[in-house]
């Protein structure tokens, strides 16, 4: 795939823009019109000032002073066109930008975690701000500058041809030799930019996973490795910015030196005209201003073409991620979830298995049936499928086979936003955002007022540690709440849930972090919580389930039993073995 990219040899692919650049068609036309104006004129220019050469001759005063106001109004009109076209296409660029910015975001968020276990989070974010700061650069710039300098070509040698076809002729004679270097290193200059562009994305990447582990980082001493695996991706992608950087000096060296031979050459034999009378000095002068704007436009072009390249690249990178497929998606006519949501939730036959892990069985024909307003616990070691349950529901995988149902319709049949509004989750990682403490527990429901904000974190236990940070429920707790021990954070993200109010409750490990006083008052919060609601609850401490309706057993993506706490301690087997190992060490919250 990245090969294939890395071949890619069209700035065609910047045509990939023309959906964000669309709905402001009127701008780029007004930004079109400046431009293709300040060109006329710049291209006017020397004819004003053979006229004003070619004056001092006849001696006229009256005349030479218009000649000279003409020059002087035509340079003011180049000027003004320079400054609109500069804000027209500048602005452009910026909305242009920030669309496709806002559009990249929306899309990511809304990808499954299927997406990103193929792309790291960092490499994302190079995409979200590297890549669009380069095509910025091109919208708002390069685009509009390389269309100037192509307009000032073409007309500059036209009217070099009418100023004199015999030194255009021999001006002509070193276009082949410019286009040759252009065309052959272009090719590597592409490729290498594609290259420096993976390895900035790779870099962003690296960084972005170690900064987010740093404490465990530091807690392995783990900082030499980290740096020198960052410091090698770093150290590649400047060496691949250095060849592309050589390849672009060595192609502008030869351009330039090509062209201002050429122009030398022409001015030799232009000057030998003007002694024999062929043509004028005024001539000869409107001639060498159109070589000088033809030379500057080709070098300019040769600039540009560098930027348009990389552009490219990037632009090649945004479509992917635009138009990346995700496995799980909303069907085109989504069913609507019944109101008032029951809760009543089936999974039949399921089975599935993480696109990580192609060969492993995360569950393996899996079917149950939870009743509304049922409480059941999941229990079981470690990857026995317990949380997956958790994702499927969420619908953030697809089963691979079998089918998961709420209130009688299957998931894949609802928009995700749908029926997720009616779920309330808290998971056994606790996300806090860097914001303030009432803001996180606010994020179950943007709407609700302060008073249930703090009636939430009342039931979570949370309300007496809110209230003795420095500014109670509007301190800041930092970055994913580095501010905020483990069990503060578990309780935000009960208080969060709690204030969703949603008919079905899901609690990942959701007191794993408390201690015993806060676990038992959280406990009672979450029992008055889960009353006429359909609750699952996924916990390796028995204690804090052993009031749950119906406890399922899992092993090896099975459910190998179920039932209350007291018949599946006196059945034996793994649920009565596990209690042993923990009641006879004596549970706190007993």
């Amino acid at each position: 795939m990245t090969e294939d990219r890395a071949k890619s040899r069209r700035v065609g692919s910047l045509l990939g823009l023309w959906p964000f650049v669309r709905p402001y068609r009127r701008l780029l036309t007004l930004a079109s019109a400046a431009l293709v104006i300040t060109a006329a004129v710049a291209l006017a220019l020397p004819l004003a000032v053979r006229r004003v050469v070619d004056s001092f001759e006849d001696g006229d005063l009256v005349l030479l002073d218009r000649y000279f106001l003409a020059a002087l109004g035509l340079a003011g009109l180049v000027a003004l066109g320079t400054g609109l076209r500069y804000y027209l296409v500048t602005r452009l660029g910026e909305r242009v930008v920030a669309d496709i910015r806002m559009a990249l975001f929306r899309r990511m968020l809304g990808m499954s975690p299927a997406f990103y276990e193929r792309i790291m989070t960092g490499e994302v974010l190079s995409r979200l701000t590297t890549d669009t700061t380069l095509i910025l650069s091109v919208i708002g710039s390069s685009v509009s500058i390389a269309l100037r300098n192509l307009l000032l070509l073409v007309g500059g040698l036209v009217l070099l041809m009418l100023t004199s076809a015999k030194l255009t002729g021999l001006v002509l004679l070193v276009v082949p030799a410019v286009i040759v270097p252009i065309v052959l290193l272009g090719r590597r200059l592409r490729r290498l930019s594609r290259e420096n562009q993976d390895w900035i994305a790779a870099s962003s990447g690296s960084a972005s996973e170690m900064l987010l582990a740093a404490q465990t980082v530091q807690a392995f001493t783990h900082e030499a490795e980290s740096r020198a695996a960052f410091d090698s991706v770093t150290e590649r992608s400047f060496d691949a910015a250095r060849r592309r950087i050589g390849t672009r000096a060595v192609m502008t060296v030869i351009v330039i030196f090509l062209v201002f031979a050429g122009i030398v050459g022409v001015l030799w034999v232009g000057a030998r005209d003007v002694r024999g009378g062929a043509m004028t000095v005024g001539e000869l002068i409107q001639f060498v201003i159109y070589a000088i704007m033809v030379a500057g436009a080709v070098g300019a072009l040769t600039e540009t073409w560098g930027e348009l390249q990389r552009a490219a690249g990037a632009t090649e990178r945004l479509v992917e991620l635009l138009a990346a497929t995700d496995a799980v998606q909303d069907p085109p006519a989504p069913l609507p979830l019944p109101r008032p949501v029951r809760g009543d939730l089936r999974f039949e036959e399921v089975a599935f298995r993480y696109p990580s892990r192609p060969t492993v069985s995360a569950l393996d024909g899996v079917s149950l049936h939870v009743r509304p307003g049922e409480t059941v616990a999941l229990v079981g070691p470690s990857g026995a499928g317990k949380t997956t349950v958790f994702q499927l529901l969420l619908r953030f995988y697809d089963p691979s086979a079998g089918r998961i149902l709420l209130d009688g319709i299957d998931l894949r049949a609802m928009a995700r936003a749908d029926f997720r509004r009616a779920i309330a989750l808290v998971p056994q990682d606790p996300v806090i955002f860097s914001a303030t403490a009432r803001e996180n527990i606010r994020f179950g429901r943007p709407d609700a007022t302060d008073a249930e904000v703090e009636a939430a974190a009342r039931a979570a236990a949370a309300h007496d540690f809110l209230m003795a940070l420095p500014e109670g429920y509007d301190s800041p707790v930092g970055e994913r709440g580095i501010m905020l021990s483990g069990g503060q954070k578990q309780r935000i993200a009960i208080a969060r849930a709690i204030l969703r109010d949603a008919p079905v409750l899901l609690l990942d490990e959701a007191t794993s972090a408390l201690d015993a006083e806060s676990e038992r008052a959280v406990q009672q919060a979450v029992e008055r919580l889960a009353h006429g609601r359909t609750t699952l609850i996924v916990a390796h401490r028995l204690a804090t389930v052993k009031r749950a309706d119906r406890i399922l057993v899992f092993e090896a993506g099975r459910i190998v039993a179920q039932g209350t706490h007291d018949a599946l301690v006196a059945q034996g087997g793994l649920y009565a073995r596990l209690a042993r190992l923990q009641f006879t060490e004596g549970v706190a919250a007993e």
